[in-house]
């Protein structure tokens, strides 16, 4: 019994150290899935689909060979299943010639942009834009060569050179990734939300590399406003073995833009900044790093003080952004910069006061009265109603929360549809939010997507083809001729972190829980099964994980069954 004991205690120890360690980024080898496409001579290419030893050899006589003539060039596209982050490996066999053989790669999220070349299709605009997605590889004689990383589904390969016999062995794709433990999960009787569940986690996976970045193929920076919904579902899903890199992450911001320099040179990031800082300290409580953070904080609550005007209470904080939507839209602009200042202010007093700090925690409260004495026209806009509704600043979150309702999905974006998800719970409405996620999330998944994308209009996509497959004529192709401003056409990032807001929300609003004070010492515990049948998940907390079990009676009330881990309680809000 006693050995048990122990045993027990030291895996109990293990998990609880494995939790708050970094998690390496490694790499996996993964196979073709199907041969979409090929142009030209190709034989065999079916062979690419099997298995391989990693290793070519003289003896070997299986392979796809591919000749190019003059007038034809030999073309292979590849599906590798799902979207990936990493490189090509392209082994080949021996041939007659040794020379050095001329391979065009083109990766693509989608096959338009897999088929789609930089100098010929400009019009769609495929680009090299932060990762090369294409590239021009010699490969060599009896041997392998690896291209560079990026974020890609498909793969064409082209021959360059002609009136060669090209004797391809195998090609690999090295996934590149930090192989984390799902901790917190989510399954219901809905099986489109379980794909959205488990399709936001991994897009928000993908994106955690050196650092966590908007996008693996484009984006591949750190924007810290963006990176709120990554945090909140790195803390939902990955816990404690993701704060390291959230860590380095939000340091990044701070050191490559001191003071008096916004965040990204973007006011509005700053404010995220403190609100990221509020936040993982919810789940974490590590006052160490926190504490760390306090001349920062001091420095940027001193800077919007200036930017406030303290008679009217009115922001007048330059360079205000929300999301790519409205950014044209200085008035929408203005009515959601006064309720985010409001939110970092309120967020700023509570970091102060877990510090003791009470000079910080008094002016940050005062900055916040302030800002509350004025309360711009919303213009019936989501974004801008949403964090009305989530500063507290509106008069009536019933009635803003009707009108987010009645503009439907037609102003949702990738990035701001969790704030809106949130506040349409905030405003009595769960089981609407959590019908519009199903609709907005997955209309991505009906046109083919795994990973989340960078944009999406609900409205544009209709009629569209789906982005795993030759787009029939006829229909719209969503990749190449949709987007906007910084991401039109090809450009878009079909995988972007800030759209995986729906494996966090999942879990604080369907299955309940959420932090009620720092480290999840007590929790709170408010599931609302909406129209689901039953859910179940687990959430992680520094103690040790909470299972949650929802199922619905045949009178329509919910059995709700939670396990907490030692020393973790729940309390009412």
């Amino acid at each position: 019994m006693r050995l048990r004991f122990w045993i027990s205690l030291s895996l109990m120890t293990l998990i609880a150290l494995h939790s708050m360690c970094d998690v390496p980024i490694t790499e996996s080898i993964v196979l073709p899935q199907k041969v979409m496409w090929t142009s030209g001579s190709v034989s065999d290419s079916e062979n690419l689909l099997e298995p391989f030893s990693g290793q070519v050899a003289v003896s070997d006589t299986r392979f796809t060979v591919m000749r190019s003539l003059n007038a034809a060039t030999a073309s292979i596209l590849l599906d590798f299943g799902k979207e990936y982050h990493g490189a090509l490996k392209i082994f080949a066999g021996i041939r007659s010639s040794k020379k050095a053989a001329r391979l065009r790669i083109t990766l693509g999220e989608s096959v338009t942009e897999a088929m789609s070349r930089i100098d010929r299709d400009t019009e769609k605009n495929p680009t090299n834009d932060h990762a090369v997605r294409e590239m021009v590889v010699e490969v060599p004689w009896l041997g392998a060569v690896n291209t560079g990383n990026s974020g890609f589904r498909f793969a064409r390969l082209d021959l360059l050179d002609t009136d060669i016999d090209f004797k391809l062995k195998a090609i690999q794709l090295l996934a590149r990734e930090r192989h984390y433990d799902y901790l917190g999960t989510f399954s219901c009787s809905d099986p489109v939300l379980n794909d959205i569940w488990q399709t936001s986690a991994r897009t928000v996976q993908l994106n955690m590399q050196e650092y966590i970045w908007d996008g693996i193929k484009r984006d591949r920076l750190v924007w810290l406003g963006d990176l709120n919904p990554e945090i909140l579902v790195a803390c939902n899903v990955f816990g404690g073995q993701s704060w390291e890199l959230i860590h380095r992450s939000l340091d990044f911001g701070c050191d490559a833009y001191p003071l008096p320099k916004f965040i990204n040179d973007m006011s509005s990031y700053s404010l995220w900044w403190i609100i990221n800082q509020h936040d993982l300290y919810l789940y974490e409580g590590n006052k160490d790093y926190l504490s760390k953070q306090l001349p920062y904080l001091r420095g940027l609550v001193n800077l919007f003080s200036t930017l406030i005007d303290h008679e009217t209470g009115e922001e007048r904080i330059p360079g205000g952004f929300l999301d790519w939507p409205t950014s044209q839209m200085p008035e929408v602009i203005h009515a959601g910069m006064q309720s985010l200042a409001l939110i970092a202010m309120d967020d700023a007093e509570r970091i102060a006061g877990w510090l003791g700090n009470k000079d910080l925690a008094k002016q940050s409260a005062d900055l916040a009265s302030i800002l509350r004495r004025h309360h711009p026209n919303c213009l019936d806009n989501t974004q801008a109603l949403s964090l009305n509704i989530l500063s507290g600043l509106t008069t009536d979150a019933k009635t803003d929360a009707g009108i987010i309702l009645q503009n439907g999905l037609e102003q949702y974006s990738t990035f701001f549809g969790y704030y809106t998800s949130e506040a349409l719970a905030a405003g009595g409405h769960t089981t609407e939010a959590l019908r519009n996620i199903k609709d907005y999330w997955g209309g991505m998944l009906a046109l083919g997507a795994t990973s989340f994308w960078e944009d999406f209009s609900f409205a544009d996509a209709q009629g569209c083809g789906r982005i795993d497959g030759f787009v029939p004529e006829g229909m719209r192709d969503i990749h190449s001729q949709g987007g906007d401003y910084c991401y039109k056409g090809l450009r878009l990032s079909m995988c972007h972190g800030w759209a995986g807001g729906p494996a966090a929300w999942l879990i604080g609003h369907i299955l309940g829980v959420s932090p009620a004070e720092p480290g999840c010492k007590t929790v709170y515990f408010e599931p609302n099964l909406g129209d689901l049948d039953h859910a179940e998940g687990s959430f992680p907390t520094p103690h040790g994980i909470i299972k949650v079990k929802l199922t619905k009676r045949p009178d329509g009330t919910v059995n709700k069954k939670i396990t907490l881990p030692k020393g973790v309680k729940i309390v009412k809000r």
